[in-house]
């Protein structure tokens, strides 16, 4: 799709003047969206990184990923929800409408301090569903209107730039705005639900002073991969709109 936008930016003007009446001319904007692609490539490394070096850290518990989940949940007073073992790694989600707790190979049956902080981070989402907290139930309200809004925010701005429609350029950016915000209102639910999580590790005694610090890492640099989408994502739709202000004044 970039390379398409840059075909459109060629079309409408942006590279008249060389050889022949044409000539290619560098679009800036692509510095945002490499500034963004950097930044989500530095918070994947990290959270790998941080990932592998506690999962090879036994909880001294001894609790695999699953018990620590079935613990957890026990602690919060919570029965209601199933735990199930899913493929990949780092694939671990509590889904709300099943109340199910799906954990990775990464995760089930893993003894590592990793494993049960991921574990207990996905139980600390099941903790907010069950209390209504208020971001949880946002975001979960703002998932088919981001989902729609992500689907169709570049072909509807891509239209408009094709068609030189001011209208379909609007759409397209208000429709992308839709997946920031959705970006947005999950940091708080991913934060709020490790700091869940971490409070019932160390209250319920499961891990020590130094195995939550260690948690504390691995969590932190989970929860960087978000910031890092959302921001690579704010360049994003700073791009859109500077295309857009630069059609306009054509």
């Amino acid at each position: 799709m970039y390379l398409l936008m840059a075909g459109v930016n060629n079309y409408y003007g942006y590279g008249y003047g060389g050889y022949g009446g044409y000539r290619y001319m560098f679009d800036w904007t692509y510095l945002l969206v490499l500034a963004g692609l950097v930044l989500s490539l530095i918070a994947s490394a990290n959270v790998k990184s941080t990932f592998s070096r506690y999962s090879r850290v036994r909880a001294m518990c001894g609790m695999t990923g699953a018990m620590a989940a079935q613990r957890v949940l026990q602690l919060a007073g919570i029965s209601d929800v199933r735990i199930e073992h899913i493929g990949g790694s780092l694939t671990d989600h509590y889904d709300p409408r099943t109340k199910t707790l799906r954990l990775s190979d990464s995760t089930y049956s893993s003894n590592s301090i990793a494993a049960v902080c991921v574990a207990a981070h996905e139980c600390g989402h099941a903790v907010q569903h069950q209390t209504g907290y208020g971001p949880l139930v946002l975001r979960s309200t703002l998932v088919p209107a981001a989902n729609f809004g992500s689907t169709l925010a570049w072909p509807v701005f891509f239209a408009g730039l094709i068609f030189s429609m001011r209208p379909l350029l609007t759409v397209g950016i208000i429709l992308f705005s839709l997946a920031v915000l959705f970006q947005l209102v999950t940091l708080p639910v991913e934060f709020n639900a490790s700091s869940r999580a971490l409070k019932i590790l160390e209250n319920g005694h499961v891990l020590g002073d130094t195995e939550l610090a260690a948690g504390r890492k691995v969590l932190g640099a989970a929860a960087l991969t978000y910031v890092a989408s959302l921001a690579a994502s704010v360049l994003q739709l700073l791009r859109l709109i500077l295309l857009a202000n630069n059609r306009r004044r054509d």
